[in-house]
């Protein structure tokens, strides 16, 4: 069986939050023209809350290489292009596990992999998939305009496949026939026993949290995706799956004002803002205005988180919504 299948068999789906399916994302590089294509590992993690790829590389860091080896075997195959590979990695886990990760790599000279540190002060956007296109090109880093996708203009305009680190992980397991259809959640906030957990990818947010011994005996609430772009949850609302990138903060609810957490969901968005669109750089700066005021106007809030979600740019500008709207909805009922 080869790869492909393998992967299709696993039904990998991208874990940086997209969801993307992995097969038909590689199978959409090996089929673009060119005679030079690239191999990107998302190590970036900028969403706070989520730290599984981080996990993932001081445990496992043997084994999301191998995927990565994996991807430039499969692009190379019955194909006289030249492939590269790069791991995009945060200044924190480089400097944690950089030197292992470069040891590995060394071990192996058939392969071109190199580890790109992401650059100071590029934050939440930075990790982006065309930003850091941008970023190992040198360039300013912020979304491109897509269409056209790096899977046929990425690097140098070069196909180029972008996956995250727990992807890699997953297809270097379904190649070995040990994938078990697990995933890793970061579980973290008001809890006991704060930590990243490998579990079935289809357990619910209340299995998880008794499983992980997490489970709060008080009032709660909890974000799932992201501390910073996650939907939140009262707790009669956690019979399904942990989306996204698969982290739930737990909050206790007498600990928190609705307005500090507003207040703080706001703040990340303004000092993460890359400024590049209007919609978002105008959009967050008045709903910090309006946030902060002695008393909210949620009908211009609505406006404003409209225009956020159907005209910006990238991702950044278009999740703002999310947490404020679920937080509104499904904890102040209102």
């Amino acid at each position: 069986m080869n790869i492909i299948n393998k992967i299709k068999k696993a039904n990998l789906v991208g874990r940086g939050g997209g969801c993307f399916p992995t097969a038909m994302k590689w199978e959409m590089v090996k089929k673009a023209a060119g005679n030079q294509k690239y191999v990107v590992c998302n190590a970036s993690e900028g969403e706070p809350g989520v730290k599984k790829d981080g996990y993932i590389l001081e445990n496992f860091g043997e084994r999301a290489i191998d995927g990565i080896k994996i991807a430039i075997d499969f692009l190379s195959a019955r194909n006289k292009c030249g492939i590269k590979g790069y791991i995009f990695i945060n200044h924190e886990y480089y400097k944690n596990f950089g030197k292992k990760l470069n040891k590995i790599i060394a071990n192996d000279k058939k392969y071109k992999i190199e580890l790109f540190i992401k650059p100071d002060g590029s934050g939440y956007i930075g990790g982006e998939e065309t930003s850091i296109l941008n970023a190992i090109e040198g360039k300013r880093v912020e979304p491109r305009l897509r269409p056209p996708f790096p899977t046929t203009n990425g690097l140098w305009n070069c196909p180029t496949l972008v996956n995250n680190v727990e992807t890699f992980y997953n297809v270097s397991l379904a190649a070995s026939n040990e994938y078990q259809k697990n995933r890793f959640y970061t579980v973290s906030g008001d809890c006991i026993s704060v930590g990243v957990y490998e579990l079935s990818d289809n357990l619910t947010i209340e299995k998880i949290l008794k499983k992980t011994n997490n489970y709060p005996k008080f009032d709660f609430f909890v974000q799932v995706g992201g501390d910073a772009s996650g939907e939140v949850l009262n707790s009669k609302q956690l019979d399904r799956p942990a989306s996204s990138a698969g982290s739930i903060t737990i909050y206790n609810s007498k600990k928190y004002k609705p307005k500090e957490i507003l207040r703080k969901w706001i703040s990340f968005f303004v000092n993460e803002s890359c400024g590049q669109c209007t919609p978002c750089r105008e959009g967050v700066y008045r709903l910090n205005e309006i946030i902060n005021s002695s008393d909210i106007n949620w009908k211009l809030l609505e406006e404003l988180l409209n225009n956020l979600d159907e005209a910006s740019f990238c991702g950044l500008g278009s999740v703002v919504p999310v947490p404020i709207r679920s937080y509104r909805k499904n904890i102040l009922k209102f």
